[in-house]
C-alpha cells in the first residue's frame, strides 16, 4: 500500500506536537485504535477547510 498524498490542511509534525498533549489519553481497556490520531485530526481539518460538498 502506498502512502497517501498529503493535503494542504494536513498538520505538520510541529503542529501535531502542539496539539497532541491537548487530546485525552486513549482508552486502554478496549481494543486498540484503528486509525492513527493525527490522521483523524487531519480528516477533521480537511472537512473544516473544504466544507462537505
Amino acid at each position: 500500500m502506498s502512502p497517501r498524498r498529503g493535503y494542504p490542511s494536513d498538520l505538520t509534525d510541529a503542529q501535531w506536537a502542539l496539539i497532541e498533549p491537548l487530546l485525552p489519553e486513549p482508552n486502554t481497556d478496549g481494543r486498540r485504535e484503528k486509525h492513527p490520531r493525527p490522521e483523524i485530526v487531519n480528516g477533521i481539518l480537511y472537512v473544516v477547510r473544504s466544507g462537505c460538498p
